[in-house]
């Protein structure tokens, strides 16, 4: 099927190169002429395991790239919208959907072939058939379900993991405006074998992206809720007490003598709180458009509240060990707000390392693959970033671990070689308490 993907940000760019190695022609399109030439020479402007490797095979073949969105548009049977709707600290901005959708409808005015238009973009329950609708009708004088077709389709994409998770699937969500729409969303995803397959109507499938993501955030922060409390008792450690919550049944079946450990379990794990492109602007969204219509939503007002101040927990902390801070230097271990990506967006790092600038310490940043963002979203005179882990090591006063990468586990190893009885705050739960003289981490007293 001819395809067109517009917007080439991480939905669109990962979407667009795993269709097309699926087998459909795919064209990915974007405003911005200096990433597209990039994409046409193979350069990925993201750091995502397998997708320099799929755009090298499929470049040229059944991949390609282009700014010009009328000829795209024009020559494709479905035009898939990817493009960002951040959250503008009052509610989501709809400002590029706005601009696409009444582009897409100008250009399908002069086709006689029924196009096929699928919002794959993030958005609140109701935008696709309202918003979406309204504009393309409005620009092109045709009409929803009878002249074109207009679907949602969430993505349900890990950063670090989002091939993976493209290729093989849990379920595929298709909300559809008539039966056509959904015949041809089921026609793009017919490669995918094996997955269960959700047929609904759009502001549906808009709900399931947002109550996945909602729950997920609920989890780490009843975790970091949780482990905050344990920290507060002598003796208990918090991964202690979720191992227990663990072995239940109910979330580690038994099955024919053995224990199934989900991945869901990872969520339940304490730590110094979430980040990303997808959590905390999906759970704002939701809550202010709950606003809108007079509907509280208190549990996700305490998700939002208990991650936001569970970062600082790491300096509290901190200045247990180090009470005169002032000057001090520290070491960050871990920029991007989870491993395997280079995303800064929301990382707790960034609350961190701003409070530690205020209080006139000397910040030494280091991360394995997010160091080049980090330098254009990080101005502070009082950060050094550092491209050896072990010079951390060598010249801070303490280290506080943020991110989980592997290149960490060891840390133990490098305060030793460099006889570094330094403290150690591990704000994700991953080095061994008892390699460490002055250790201190989410959920444990010590």
């Amino acid at each position: 099927m001819n395809i067109s993907i517009i917007g080439t940000g991480y939905v669109g760019l990962v979407s667009g190169a795993c269709l097309a190695k699926k087998g459909h022609l795919i064209t990915c399109v974007d405003i911005d002429q200096h990433k597209i030439e990039q994409l046409k020479k193979g350069i990925c402007p993201i750091y995502e395991e397998g997708l320099p490797e799929i755009l090298d095979c499929n470049i040229g073949k059944n991949l390609f790239f282009s700014s010009n969105l009328k000829d795209s548009v024009k020559h494709s049977d479905v035009i898939m919208i990817c493009v960002g709707t951040p959250f503008n600290g009052k509610q989501i901005d709809l400002s590029f959907l706005e601009t696409v959708s009444f582009q897409i409808g100008e250009i399908i005015k002069s086709c006689s072939d029924r196009k096929t238009v699928i919002v794959k973009s993030t958005v609140i329950p109701g935008t696709t058939e309202k918003f979406v609708a309204e504009r393309i009708e409005n620009s092109s004088g045709k009409i929803k379900g009878q002249d074109f077709g207009l679907g949602m389709n969430p993505e349900f994409l890990r950063e670090g993991s989002a091939v993976s998770d493209f290729m093989s699937p849990d379920r595929i969500v298709l909300g559809g405006t008539d039966k056509a729409t959904l015949k041809t969303m089921k026609e793009i995803y017919a490669p995918f074998r094996d997955v269960d397959i959700i047929e609904t109507n759009c502001t549906t499938a808009e709900l399931i992206k947002y109550v996945s993501n909602s729950y997920l955030a609920t989890l780490i922060s009843f975790s970091n809720e949780l482990g905050n409390l344990c920290y507060h008792y002598k003796d208990v450690d918090a991964l202690d007490v979720f191992n227990g919550l663990h072995k239940d049944r109910r979330l580690s079946p038994i099955i024919n003598g053995q224990r199934i450990f989900p991945d869901i379990n990872a969520y339940l794990k304490p730590g110094c709180g979430f980040g990303g492109s997808c959590f905390p602007k999906d759970v704002k969204s939701l809550i202010s458009e709950a606003k809108k219509s007079g509907i509280k939503l208190p549990i996700l007002d305490s998700v939002i509240q208990t991650n936001n101040n569970q970062p600082y927990k790491m300096i509290e902390m901190l200045q247990k060990h180090i009470p005169k801070i002032k000057g001090a230097t520290v070491g960050i271990l871990g920029l991007a707000f989870k491993p395997g990506t280079d995303d800064l967006r929301e990382s707790p790092s960034l609350r961190v390392i701003d409070e530690l600038a205020k209080l006139n310490v000397n910040v030494m940043a280091h991360d394995p693959i997010a160091l080049e963002p980090a330098k254009n979203v990080i101005k502070n005179p009082n950060v050094t970033f550092m491209e050896s882990l072990e010079e951390i090591v060598e010249k801070s006063d303490s280290i506080l671990l943020m991110t989980a990468w592997d290149e960490y586990i060891h840390l133990d190893k490098l305060l030793m070689k460099y006889e570094k009885d330094i403290p150690v705050i591990d704000g994700r739960r991953v080095l061994n308490k008892n390699n460490f003289k002055y250790y201190s981490g989410i959920g444990i007293s010590k």
